[in-house]
C-alpha cells in the first residue's frame, strides 16, 4: 500500500553527481502496467520531461532503477567509472539459462578473457575474408534471386522475415560452420531457428516482467512460458553441440585425407613405379586409415562359435556343451577399456608407434583385440591381399578425386552378412586440383 500511495506523490530530488534534478515516480506499477503496449514511448515521455534526461523507478517487486538518456551519464557509466557498473547478476540471470557465461553475459576476469580472446579473432585477415565471401555468398545467391523472383511475381514479401533469415543464414555459418538454409522459402524453418527465436522471445520478456518472482517461479515449477523456454533451450544446445561434433568429426576426416593425399602423392612422385605391390605395402597412413575406419564400423559386426563340450571361459564364465559363443567386433571397437575415452574418435594416429611422426611405423595391434579378419588358425587368409586391394582402391580415388557426401547425417550402419550403409552412400565427385 505504501509503493501505491507513493506513486502519486511529486517529490523532487537531486543527483549527487552534478546537481541536476531528476524525478523519481514511486510504486508506479499501475502506470507501469497502463503503459505496457507503449513502455518505449512511456519511458521516452518521462525521460524528456526530466531536466537531466534522467529518472529513477520504483516498482513492487522490482529492483530500483536509473534510467538514463544524458550523454555524460553514459560516458561514466560505459567509460569513465567503467569497473562499478558491470551487467551484473540480476541481467546475466535473466539471459544465463540461454547465454550461459559466453562473453555476452559475464563480467570481470571471465569477460575480459574471452574480450582478448574474441578481439584477436575478430582482427585477422582470414575472418574478415570468411565473412565477406559468406555474405556474397548468401546475399547474391540467395537474397537477391529472392528479392528478383517476388518482383517478377509482384508478390509481397516480409522483409523483416527474410532479413532475419538471411540474419540466420550468416551468423551460422561464420560462427559454426552450418548453413541452415533459412532463406530458401520453400523449405520450413529449421528446429534450431525456431526454437532460438522462442527462446529469445521468452528470455527478453524475463526482463520486462513487472516483479521478478513472477518468472523465477514458474521456472522452479517448471510451468507457462517457463517451460516453453526450457525445452526451447534444451533444443537449441543440442542442436548447436550436434552441430559442432559433426563439424569436428568432418575437420578430423577431411585432415585424414590430407595426408593420405599427401602420403600417396610422396609415394607416386619419388621415383615409385606406379601403384605397385611394394608401394602400396608402404602406405602406412592410408592403413591406419583403413583399420580405424573397420574399428568403428568392421565388416562383419560378430561371428559365432558352438561349443563341442563344456569349457570355461578365461573371465570365468561357464560355456556349455552346444552353447553358441558369439564375439562382437562392432561393441569391440567402441570400448574405452580397450581403446581409451576417445573411442568414439576417428584418430588413425592411434594405429602408430608414435603419433603425429612423419612416416611413423604402424604399431602391431592383437587381433583379438581387432578381429575383423578373425584370428588364430582361422584368421583370414586374404588378409593381406585385402589391404592391398583397400589401398589401391583409395589411393587412385584420391589422388585424382575429392569425395563430398552429400548429407552429413551419422549414416545408420546395417550388420547383414557384411556391414552396409542404410540408403547407401551419395556423394558428390569432384576432380581434385593439383598443389
Amino acid at each position: 500500500m505504501h509503493e501505491f500511495i507513493h506513486s502519486f506523490s511529486a517529490k523532487k530530488t537531486f543527483s549527487a553527481s552534478n546537481g541536476q534534478p531528476s524525478y523519481p515516480f514511486l510504486g508506479c506499477l499501475i502506470s507501469f502496467y497502463k503503459n505496457r503496449s507503449r513502455l518505449l514511448d512511456w519511458y521516452t515521455d518521462l525521460l524528456s520531461e526530466s531536466p537531466c534526461q534522467t529518472i529513477v523507478v520504483s516498482r513492487l517487486g522490482a529492483r530500483r532503477t536509473v534510467v538514463t538518456a544524458n550523454p555524460a551519464n553514459i560516458e561514466y557509466i560505459l567509460k569513465t567509472n567503467f569497473n562499478n557498473f558491470p551487467k551484473g547478476m540480476p541481467f546475466t540471470e535473466i539471459l544465463g539459462d540461454l547465454l550461459g557465461c559466453g562473453i555476452f553475459n559475464v563480467d570481470g576476469e571471465l569477460w575480459s578473457t574471452q574480450r582478448k580472446l574474441a578481439s584477436h579473432e575478430f582482427s585477422t585477415k582470414s575472418l574478415r575474408e570468411f565473412v565477406v565471401k559468406t555474405l556474397q555468398e548468401v546475399v547474391d545467391d540467395r537474397l537477391v534471386p529472392l528479392l528478383e523472383a517476388a518482383m517478377e511475381a509482384e508478390e509481397v514479401l516480409d522483409l523483416q522475415d527474410v532479413l532475419r533469415r538471411l540474419a540466420f543464414d550468416t551468423v551460422c555459418k561464420v560462427s559454426l560452420g552450418y548453413d541452415p538454409c533459412c532463406l530458401d522459402l520453400s523449405k520450413p524453418v529449421p528446429p534450431l531457428v525456431k526454437a532460438f527465436d522462442t527462446a529469445s522471445e521468452i528470455s527478453a520478456m524475463r526482463g520486462m516482467a513487472p516483479m521478478i518472482v513472477v518468472w523465477k517461479l514458474k521456472r522452479a515449477l517448471n510451468v507457462g512460458s517457463e517451460k516453453k523456454l526450457k525445452e526451447a533451450i534444451d533444443l537449441v544446445h543440442g542442436c548447436v553441440l550436434e552441430i559442432i561434433r559433426n563439424k569436428k568429426k568432418a575437420l578430423e576426416h577431411e585432415n585424414a585425407e590430407k595426408m593420405m593425399v599427401k602420403e600417396v602423392e610422396s609415394m607416386l612422385g619419388n621415383g615409385g613405379n606406379g601403384l605397385d605391390f611394394e608401394t602400396l605395402k608402404e602406405m602406412n597412413f592410408v592403413k591406419a586409415c583403413i583399420c580405424e575406419s573397420m574399428r568403428l564400423y568392421p565388416p562383419v559386426a560378430w561371428d559365432s562359435k558352438h561349443a563341442l563340450d563344456d569349457d570355461v571361459l578365461p573371465d570365468g564364465t561357464f560355456v556349455g556343451k552346444g552353447d553358441r559363443v558369439t564375439y562382437f567386433p562392432y561393441g569391440m571397437g567402441r570400448m574405452e577399456a580397450l581403446w581409451g575415452k576417445d573411442w568414439f574418435e576417428f584418430e588413425p594416429d592411434r594405429w602408430f608407434q608414435e603419433p603425429g611422426a612423419e612416416n611413423g611405423l604402424l604399431k602391431p595391434v592383437s587381433p583379438f583385440k581387432f578381429p575383423v579378419f578373425q584370428a588364430g588358425p582361422r584368421v583370414c587368409l586374404g588378409k593381406e591381399m585385402a589391404f592391398i586391394q583397400m589401398k589401391y582402391v583409395v589411393a587412385s580415388i584420391l589422388k585424382k578425386f575429392e569425395i563430398r557426401p552429400v548429407n552429413r547425417e551419422q549414416p545408420v550402419f546395417v550388420p547383414l552378412l557384411t556391414g552396409h550403409m542404410a540408403g547407401g552412400l551419395n556423394v558428390l565427385v569432384k576432380r581434385r586440383e593439383p598443389k
